[in-house]
């Protein structure tokens, strides 16, 4: 990192819950903190569930979003690196992002080095114990033949059906339901602290939990997980020395 970057990392926009409306007041928050990280950005890091629903057809594309997606064109074009991880939310996402708008698109957590500090990051779904059925979920969607069939849906029909299920989940209009449960039952706690039994990382970056969290996970290791934007508006932040969480206009 040359002196005066920052490495920027934002996670769980869930951008189209829980209306049309919400989602338009958030998109133009998010473009807000974009324009505000790229002044001084080396990389920015999005780390999952930007939109609560995304499938692309061969020539059909969710609706909407494009002020978001403008943003992050002129900032790639300005050769800033922009890093997009699938979540649980937004995993068929295939190669209209990556050629369109220019992000780098991850499927699986990365390991990066920054001024001598080591970074683990993703999204978090389906990582540490539990969460089994999630899990089954998980695999069933990723499978090409799950892919194929839903792309036999006619996208009036196959969107709508999608934005059903969005308007049922957790994110959608519950304020107050996540807490911290205390390591012990943190999966993604356990999940660092098992990795850490093999690998040394300094710092583990996650979404998905949609609780803000900065917590040690070793004696030298911190976990941070970056919130949600639809009633938290966190994220991240690495000068080069050191990570800090932090709210965006709050």
């Amino acid at each position: 990192m040359k002196p005066g970057e920052r490495i920027y990392f934002a996670s769980d926009f869930h951008l189209g819950v829980p209306n049309r409306e919400a989602s338009l007041e958030r998109e133009r928050k998010i473009i807000r903190w974009l324009e505000m990280a790229e002044k001084d950005a080396a990389e920015i890091f999005l780390v999952g569930d930007v939109f609560d629903f995304w499938f692309e057809y061969k020539t059909v594309v969710p609706r909407g979003f494009v002020r978001l997606l403008g943003k992050i064109a002129s900032i790639t074009d300005a050769g800033i690196p922009v890093h997009l991880f699938t979540g649980n939310h937004d995993m068929w996402i295939f190669d209209y992002l990556p050629s369109e708008i220019g992000v780098q698109l991850h499927r699986k957590p990365i390991t990066r080095t920054f001024n001598q500090q080591s970074f683990y990051i993703g999204h978090g779904d389906g990582l540490g114990p539990g969460d089994h059925g999630y899990k089954v979920i998980k695999k069933i969607f990723q499978s090409p033949i799950c892919q194929w069939l839903f792309a036999r849906l006619h996208p009036n029909f196959g969107v709508w059906l999608a934005s059903y299920s969005s308007r049922r989940s957790r994110i959608a209009g519950m304020k107050d339901d996540e807490i911290f449960l205390g390591e012990d039952n943190e999966w993604l706690v356990q999940y660092c602290k098992e990795v850490l039994q093999s690998n040394h990382y300094d710092n583990f970056i996650f979404g998905h939990r949609h609780l803000p969290l900065d917590l040690p996970v070793g004696d030298k290791s911190r976990y941070i997980n970056l919130g949600e934007w639809v009633y938290h508006c966190t994220y991240a932040v690495f000068d080069g020395q050191q990570l800090t969480l932090k709210k965006f206009e709050d």
